[in-house]
């Protein structure tokens, strides 16, 4: 005996047995007579019982027909159920968005990106995974979340696709008491000048800021060191010297005893974009996060707190 019922026996199963009445059934569901009564007989030969006892006047569930009526009930219900979750996903409306994103970017743009995202789509849950910029990318390469925000790779990843997003410029931090806290501007030279506390090694901030000092002339030797950007933060507060970060950053820092400084010359940015993984189709939550973000970048720009990306040509 094989139970393998298909989902279109269960259903012309429970029309007959709510209707009692095989013509209206198969007008219910769109069937000829004799297409609804083979439909029927196929899943009595599966079961190898009868489903119903009738006769010219009558059609009463059998007492297999009445064993399997809340089976058959509960599996429907669950199929329909499944199939009405995966339309709310298709269009989506439900679901989850796996994002990784270099800090600075994850406690900046992505908390007020989710706010306005909730509003409409409050189903779809997120995982966010804050991590070095190098992380990021072998994340979304690797295919372990939907999309990710950080700095531009250095060079070309054949299967990593990359859109601008926001420009983050370079600002200069340091103490309150500082003199440099009253200036209205400072030169890159002036890290020659003072103490410089570094950002990690590794991060997307560090390559930028060693590019420019080389690009300067400049032989700038860090006293200090710090990947954790808070710490950088408690260092300069501390008096223990100055340091060049973007603007989003300064969202990671106690901002108490701290001045912000902007660098003259020729701007310095760090351009943060988003990133998805070539050839992998996103879920439709991600898609329409993804305009969310492009939404918001543009508010920020026209606010004057971040400034226009270079578009690739």
């Amino acid at each position: 005996m094989s139970l393998r019922l298909t989902i279109h026996e269960l259903e012309v199963f429970l029309q007959i047995a709510e209707t009692r009445n095989f013509r209206l059934a198969a007008e219910r569901m769109n069937l000829s007579q004799p297409a609804l009564s083979r439909t029927l007989q196929s899943a009595e030969w599966k079961l190898s019982t009868r489903l119903f006892d009738r006769n010219t006047r009558r059609v009463d569930l059998s007492s297999s027909g009445q064993e399997l009526l809340p089976i058959a009930t509960r599996l429907i219900t669950e199929f329909q159920g499944s199939l009405s979750d995966l339309s709310e996903f298709v269009a989506g409306r439900r679901g989850r968005i796996s994002i990784a994103s270099v800090p600075s970017a994850a406690a900046t743009l992505l908390p007020a990106a989710i706010l306005e995202f909730g509003r409409t789509h409050p189903q779809v849950m997120f995982d966010l995974r804050p991590f070095p910029a190098e992380k990021v990318l072998a994340m979304v390469s690797d295919g372990d979340v939907n999309i990710a925000l950080a700095n531009q790779p250095l060079s070309a990843v054949h299967d990593v696709l990359y859109q601008p997003l926001i420009r983050d410029q370079f600002v200069l931090i340091c103490r309150v008491g500082d003199p440099l806290a009253n200036s209205i501007g400072a030169d890159w030279a002036v890290f020659s000048q003072h103490p410089f506390i570094a950002s990690g090694s590794v991060t997307s901030i560090r390559q930028i800021t060693d590019r420019v000092f080389s690009a300067a002339g400049l032989n700038i030797i860090p006293r200090y060191e710090s990947s954790n950007l808070a710490v950088l933060g408690a260092m300069v507060a501390a008096g223990l010297g100055i340091s060049a970060i973007p603007r989003l950053a300064l969202r990671l820092l106690d901002a108490t005893e701290l001045a912000v400084v902007p660098l003259l010359g020729m701007p310095v940015h760090r351009e943060i974009g988003i990133l998805t993984r070539r050839g992998r189709s996103l879920p439709a939550a991600a898609t329409i996060f993804i305009d969310v973000l492009l939404r918001q970048s543009i508010g920020l720009k026209q606010n004057g707190f971040l400034q226009e990306p270079r578009r690739k040509h």
